[in-house]
């Protein structure tokens, strides 16, 4: 692995030009919306939270969504949601491919018109936003609420590019929006945890660097998912020779008994991110 890769993780700074055009966009049209469906990722429900979002959709109505729900440990889900709850943010988990946990929005979102209709003398269907980091499911959301594939999906970030509305089975209109990241990571363990479940292209990164410290964080919390996706029954508490391990186990070994690194990092993220390992979260209710 090479010299200075540690480097590359600890000082991400990641804002593309579209970024940049994205958080334009959503300021230019909050005013067109009522409320605002901000999807996070479950696996790290305060790393995928945009402080940047929080500050744009101020005095909106706010849905926090925890996608990927699946992938997460239930638990830990159950209690992220209860601690946003008690902080006066009202949070739904669900899952967005499947449709588990829609019925729970819907009915938010309905409260929420009835509220507006309440208040305003002329009733016209919600109309909202949906916003998030990239890669964190709103393609997949959108598809559920609309019924038809009205957006681009992908496992990679970046697939939405520009602004669409569309009308829900309910009537509601919705507005889709690129995924906004922001200008530079404060807390690096954030740009870590994005990197990790994918929020950032792994082209920029050092990918064996990157699963190292995946595998750090794991031993601490799942070694036992480790120990029975990879049948590694003596896991090293050691990340290095645990990826090692892993390696070995897998035969991703160049001649001469030299493990390839690179592959073995490859294959470790991808099936985390596939939920292969098993049903992981990475943030801890409790210890942000």
């Amino acid at each position: 692995m090479g010299k200075g890769s540690k480097e590359k993780l600890t000082n991400l700074n990641w804002y593309p030009g579209h970024m940049k055009k994205t958080r334009e966009m959503i300021q230019e049209n909050l005013r067109l919306v009522d409320a605002v469906i901000e999807v996070a990722d479950a696996r790290i429900p305060v790393s995928s939270r945009n402080p940047i979002i929080d500050d744009l959709v101020k005095g909106k109505e706010r849905v926090i969504l925890l996608n990927k729900a699946d992938l997460a440990d239930d638990d830990q889900t159950a209690g992220w949601i209860d601690l946003f709850r008690k902080k006066g943010k009202y949070a739904v988990s669900v899952n967005s491919s499947t449709g588990t946990g829609i019925n729970n929005l819907i009915r938010r979102l309905e409260k929420i018109q009835e509220q507006r209709d309440a208040e305003k003398a002329r009733k016209r269907p919600l109309r909202l936003m949906v916003a998030g980091v990239p890669n964190a499911g709103k393609s997949s959301l959108i598809n559920k609420l609309t019924g038809r594939k009205s957006a681009k999906t992908g496992d990679r970030p970046g697939v939405t590019r520009g602004k669409q509305w569309l009308t829900i089975n309910n009537g509601m209109q919705l507005l889709d929006t690129p995924g906004i990241l922001w200008p530079k990571f404060e807390d690096v363990r954030v740009g870590i945890n994005l990197a990790f479940c994918g929020s950032i292209k792994d082209e920029i990164l050092d990918i064996e660097t990157l699963c190292l410290e995946f595998i750090k964080v794991i031993l601490k919390d799942y070694k036992e998912l480790l120990v029975a996706r990879y049948k590694v029954e003596e896991l090293s508490g050691d990340a290095l020779e645990a990826m090692e391990q892993i390696a070995i186990k897998r035969g991703f070994i160049f001649p001469g008994k030299r493990i390839d690194y690179e592959r073995t990092a490859r294959t470790v993220l991808d099936e985390f991110r596939a939920g292969k390992i098993g049903r992981i979260t990475l943030e801890r209710c409790g210890e942000e």
